[in-house]
């Protein structure tokens, strides 16, 4: 009986152990589960806040792209109509004119001083208006009982201050009886006198489209409201939360509605529950300058963590699964050698670490080949280890080749992290900047950012523009690319510092030209220093020699060659250090024109008629369809007009040339000036300050260009700026 107890008593002790260590790894698996999730959804909310602070940043270029262009215009005509005043018929074919070339204006009016003619206490105003496709111009629209315009903003504020306003949003009771806002500038007589307010009429009914076509979630939606909180523009009344644009609204204009800024930013966020108890959120900021409009947008919680929410519920299955396997595990533990169970232990979570970083590096790399006729491209990567502190990448933008390879000091996990971060850089700077040696810069700033370990990489961005061959780079102390032309030779590059170093470093960037058939070979110090059993390394003759023998490959086929010759030479010596290799080869394609024109014009909004009459003639002798002839109408327009109004000074003279040639497949529009240096191409730097909404384009700006045509690419080339447009068909 008493050896009975004494066993049973071992036995329980065991199954309590059993027990207690289960729970505690159930309840450790549930922390940490719990802890992955809120880390997970805290994630979630910063890129919400980033997503909804773009959102805004791009709705506010959008209406202050139109804003300055209508303000441009008026401005430009100024002195036109100060000088026809003593002709009303004058001042209304300007008027006229400036519809003409302006066709999203509502009207165009001149709002003079009463008595202004006649010494006597009469109204004046001529107006010229947009109906059903036509321009009507107006002598006199102005009477005491129906429309007295000294009685409205426009006119007032002005003429009191001497300067330029923008109204409030108004119903046009007049003609069009649409909402609109005027634009409107004292006139100035030729006796120094202030003569009237000339003004343009903005319709502002394109707002609700332009500014809910396209969102970062499906039930989101824009607000626009006036600086008091007056609603101009709200979502269409077929969508999903149409209701809630009220309560969005009204919680804006709440002073005591509990608001917060979101970091890093100036914008607002408000959380409310609509009336069918959904969880929303509404972020909001004023526009700069004027008019002080404020931009709102509306997101939902259940399309921004829906899917962690499904995910939070997956993983409780399976954890209770994992706790019946774990009870099995630990069982299973305590009946073998402590030892062998911890070196399995690190063993595993050893492997696990390195096959995660190693599918991470992998997921890094374009996997994608690059389709484009003027260029082949290969790529290798070699690590030493299972994961390793080399990278490259390429990708195309604007007819462009943006393309990179760094080395990371050190190898292993530490040089793969801080290459991710380097690569993810590279990504997010070159989708909106051109210039390789501003993308260094701010990579560099970002690297230095918080590095404590003193880590530095070796990098190096080369920009090939494809239809010219020329090529922006910028070099960050990594291996001289190699130019594989005739004798293999290196580039000319600029050391410079490389990047984790000094985030101040001034990066210099520098050109040059890959002619027909060239090869531009990049690679990292793995390959010239691989060393052999006798650690001797493979050197750069080698390199050269490799590649003299192998000039006529193709990228693939060299870097397959040296990679050969490398493994060749190293022998059975363990790899020394990681080696990644990039071969661009630029051969561009020659393609027959079937039908060539150019024009060449004066930079004068009024030569815009002539403009489209140019490409009307040129895509009716291609027999294209009307509504492609309408969109290239429409984006030569506009790449024409940014083109008047920002590479010529006011008042400079200059013309602007355009080539249009047709292929079989695509036509091509080329549009070059002697202008001032002026990149329509870079994407405004996406900052949520909102800081960017200062830097626009004339009319619609580049974002309808890029919406109307397929490529678009710009070059300074000899002192002239070099738009490339270019259309499928």
């Amino acid at each position: 009986m008493r050896k009975l107890l004494e066993n049973t008593k071992k036995h329980f002790n065991r199954r309590t152990w059993i027990t207690l260590i289960i729970v505690c790894a159930a309840l450790l698996l549930e922390l940490i589960s719990a802890a992955q999730y809120y880390y997970t959804k805290h994630l979630l909310e910063d890129e919400l806040e980033k997503k909804a602070s773009i959102e805004i940043t791009m709705k506010a270029i959008l209406v202050k792209s139109m804003l300055n262009a209508t303000e441009q215009v008026l401005n430009s005509h100024e002195d036109n109509i100060s000088k026809e005043l003593s002709d009303l018929k004058s001042v209304g074919n300007t008027m006229k004119s400036i519809l003409q070339a302006n066709s999203y204006f509502q009207g165009v009016g001149l709002a003079l001083k009463p008595g202004y003619y006649n010494n006597q206490d009469e109204l004046c105003e001529p107006w010229a208006f947009n109906k059903d496709d036509s321009i009507i111009v107006r002598q006199n629209i102005a009477s005491r009982g129906d429309h007295d315009y000294t009685l409205f903003p426009f006119y007032t504020q002005p003429m009191l201050t001497g300067k330029p306003y923008w109204s409030d949003p108004y119903i046009d009771s007049v003609e069009t009886h649409s909402l609109i806002t005027t634009y409107s500038i004292p006139i100035i007589d030729s006796k120094g006198s202030t003569a009237g307010v000339a003004g343009i009429d903005l319709s502002l009914e394109w707002l609700s489209d332009s500014l809910n076509n396209r969102h970062m979630y499906p039930s989101s939606f824009c607000l626009l409201l006036t600086e008091d909180g007056n609603l101009i523009s709200q979502p269409p009344k077929n969508h999903t939360h149409y209701k809630d644009f009220d309560d969005a609204a009204r919680l804006i204009n709440d002073a005591s509605a509990e608001a917060r800024t979101v970091t890093k930013s100036k914008i607002k966020v408000i959380e409310f529950v609509n009336e069918d108890g959904q969880d929303a959120c509404v972020f909001f900021h004023h526009m700069k300058g004027n008019p002080h409009w404020l931009v709102a947008v509306v997101c939902y919680d259940n399309e921004v963590y829906g899917e962690l929410y499904k995910i939070r519920l997956r993983t409780g299955l399976l954890m209770l699964l994992g706790f019946l396997l774990l009870g099995y595990i630990i069982y299973r533990f305590l009946k073998n050698n402590k030892r062998m169970a911890q070196n399995e232990k690190e063993r595993d979570r050893l492997d696990t670490e390195l096959q995660v970083a190693k599918r991470i590096q992998s997921e890094m790399l374009p996997h994608d080949d690059v389709s484009h006729s003027n260029i082949a491209i290969a790529a290798t990567l070699l690590p030493a280890r299972e994961v390793g502190g080399d990278i490259y990448d390429y990708f195309l933008r604007d007819d462009k080749l943006f393309f990179c390879i760094g080395d990371a000091s050190g190898k292993g996990v530490a040089s793969a992290l801080i290459m991710s971060v380097t690569h993810s850089m590279f990504r997010s700077f070159g989708s909106r900047e051109s210039n390789p040696a501003r993308i260094m810069q701010n990579i560099n700033q970002a690297v230095c950012h918080g590095n404590d370990s003193s880590m530095f990489v070796t990098f190096f961005i080369g920009v090939l523009d494809l239809p010219t061959g020329r090529l922006h780079y910028c070099n960050a102390g990594h291996d001289t690319p190699i130019v594989v032309a005739g004798e293999p030779h290196g580039l000319d590059v600029n050391a410079n510092m490389a990047l984790g170093i000094v985030g101040d470093w001034f990066y210099e960037g520098q050109e040059a030209i890959l002619a027909p058939g060239d090869t531009l070979l990049l690679y990292t110090d793995g390959l010239t220093e691989a060393m052999d059993a006798k650690h001797r390394q493979f050197g750069l003759q080698r390199v050269i020699d490799t590649i003299s023998r192998h000039q006529g490959d193709d990228p693939q086929q060299l870097l397959d060659a040296l990679a050969t010759a490398t493994s060749d030479f190293v022998g059975n010596a363990q790899q020394s250090d990681d080696l990644t290799m990039l071969a661009v080869r630029y051969s561009p394609a020659v393609e027959q024109v079937i039908l060539s024109h150019d024009l060449t014009v004066e930079n004068d909004l009024s030569r815009i008629v002539q403009v489209n009459d140019f490409v009307t003639e040129f895509c009716d002798k291609l027999n294209l369809d009307k509504s492609l002839t309408a969109n290239m109408r429409l984006a030569i327009e506009e790449a024409v007009v940014n083109i008047i109004n920002y590479a010529y000074p006011k008042g400079e003279k200059g013309d602007i040339n355009i080539v249009a040639s047709a292929t079989s497949d695509t036509v091509k529009w080329v549009i070059t000036d002697n202008g001032v240096a002026f990149a329509p191409t870079d994407a405004p730097d996406v900052d949520t300050s909102l800081s960017a909404e200062d830097r626009q384009i004339g009319g619609l700006g580049i974002f309808l260009v890029r919406q109307l045509m397929d490529t678009i690419n710009y070059e300074r080339i000899d002192g002239k700026n070099v738009l490339t447009l270019t259309k499928n068909l």
